[in-house]
């Protein structure tokens, strides 16, 4: 069988692009179809970005800066803001764009061709766009994902909008001001806070018992209060069963509340964008939302490779690029490399952020003995960095064994994304929870969290140890009583 391409990706997603960029620098030969970037996330950044520092000034009365007032309305006042924050939102996606386009990909090497196009069912295996048949040794998909919309009753008829065109309409006319939020993932909870931050009215509907079921309950508690203090309602254990349109107001039933609101968004999950591809035709299976792949991101057709948020799980970036970075090699080589996402950090661009690494607490204990987990805690505000910015909310929880291997990490509070990189860091190399406690980070700045959290290690091992209690206490008072 003769062959046009090394890889064929398919899916214009960013890990779709970085998977295209690996490929010529191995001096592959690579076609790249449907090369469409969304950029509604960089939107969704910047806003938070903007948020951030519109946060900043209110609070900066407590620093003795006080603002000018110019006489116009609040009103006026966040309207004129928002739009200038659009405007900056879209010169960063503009710049991302140019950096991410088809243009470069192509001067590279890579063989872009737009259009949509599916797999052809004969015997030789074959992807079918714009009359062409490209034949590759292996294929990967990166097609991202959509919106799942929940069947709600009254959700259609009422409307709604989703993460695929809340920026598009927002551009396009002015903000809200009252907003229920639907849905309980890392996106939901980071436009809640950039929403209540620019002054509307956030209602964040949950069905979950904490704001994300899968982080540690001590950090969503922290995390649940700080938007509830910005002045975002959080409603935990609601499901949503109807959204009612009652004289040109909208109504959403949340448990026994009802609510109304200006705009609903539904975050409350992503499929797979995969329904135009003709997977079934050549034994590409998939399950509710997700693609099923192995361990090696082989789909149920072993030349068809997946990566991203099409095979499912939240999506991020890194993640993405990772799976991206395995799949890859095994399409071009041999599939030798398996994933292992115990290392892999994740995090939420929420105020403070919050990031992830390995398992939770509870998650450890139900894998090894009790006695055997350690639960390492401290607090952001015993830190000098955190003090001088006034970013003393937060938390540094560490999961150890009590030999001091590291088994995860989470982290609430201010550079939470760049902390829990160097935990993710000695996680992969084995490094141990006691070397973390011998560094002599820079004082002062927020790494010394870390070193702070890794000395407990050491504190509870002694505290736990009778004997050696003894034997250091005995120790030195027979060093104190010895005639020099």
């Amino acid at each position: 069988m003769t062959v046009d391409y090394d890889v064929v990706i398919i899916g214009g997603s960013l890990a779709g692009y970085y998977a295209a960029l690996a490929a010529t620098q191995l001096r592959a030969t690579v076609a790249l179809v449907e090369p469409k970037v969304d950029y509604g996330f960089t939107h969704h950044h910047a806003l938070t970005e903007i948020g951030k520092l519109a946060q900043n000034l209110n609070d900066a009365a407590s620093f003795g800066i006080h603002a000018t007032h110019t006489g116009t309305s609040e009103e006026c006042h966040i309207s004129m803001a928002w739009q200038e924050a659009m405007l900056y939102s879209q010169c960063v996606a503009s710049n991302l764009k140019e950096q991410h386009s088809p243009s470069i990909l192509a001067a590279l090497g890579v063989d872009i061709i737009v259009g949509s196009g599916q797999f052809q069912s004969s015997s030789q295996l074959a992807f079918a766009v714009n009359n062409r048949l490209l034949r590759a040794r292996t294929y990967l998909l990166a097609s991202g994902s959509c919106p799942e919309i929940p069947e709600i009753e009254g959700l259609q008829s009422t409307g709604y909008l989703t993460l695929s065109n809340i920026w598009q309409s927002l551009q396009r006319g002015t903000l809200a001001k009252n907003w229920v939020i639907i849905g309980g993932i890392p996106q939901s909870i980071e436009i809640a806070q950039t929403l209540a931050r620019f002054g509307c009215s956030v209602t964040l509907v949950v069905k979950h018992p904490y704001l994300l079921p899968n982080i540690d309950p001590e950090i969503a508690i922290f995390l649940q209060a700080q938007l509830e203090v910005e002045g975002v309602r959080v409603l935990t254990e609601r499901p949503v069963t109807q959204v009612r349109l009652i004289e040109d107001k909208k109504w959403v039933q949340a448990g026994d509340k009802a609510i109304e609101t200006d705009e609903i968004l539904v975050v409350t999950g992503q499929q797979p964008n995969i329904e135009s591809l003709n997977l079934a035709t050549v034994g590409v299976k998939w399950h509710r939302r997700s693609l099923v792949v192995n361990d090696k991101l082989q789909t149920t057709n072993q030349r068809i490779y997946a990566c991203g948020d099409v095979i499912g799980g939240y999506d991020f970036a890194n993640i993405a690029n990772y799976e991206a970075k395995i799949a890859l090699k095994n399409a071009l080589f041999f599939p030798r490399l398996r994933v292992d996402y115990r290392s892999i950090p994740w995090a939420m661009f929420s105020v403070p952020m919050v990031a992830q690494v390995g398992l939770t607490e509870a998650q450890a204990k139900r894998l090894f003995s009790r006695d055997e987990v350690l639960v390492l805690r401290q607090y952001f505000k015993t830190v000098a960095a955190a003090q001088l910015r006034d970013e003393t909310t937060g938390m540094c929880k560490l999961i150890v064994l009590r030999n001091g291997e590291i088994l995860g990490a989470s982290i609430l509070g201010a550079e939470a994304g760049e902390l829990i990189n160097l935990i993710a860091l000695a996680m992969s190399q084995k490094i141990k929870v006691k070397d973390l406690a011998n560094l002599s980070p820079v004082y002062p700045s927020f790494s010394e969290i870390l070193e702070k959290t890794a000395r407990e290690w050491s504190k509870q091992k002694l505290n736990s140890n009778i004997a050696l209690q003894e034997f250091l206490e005995g120790f030195f008072h027979f060093r104190r009583n010895w005639n020099l």
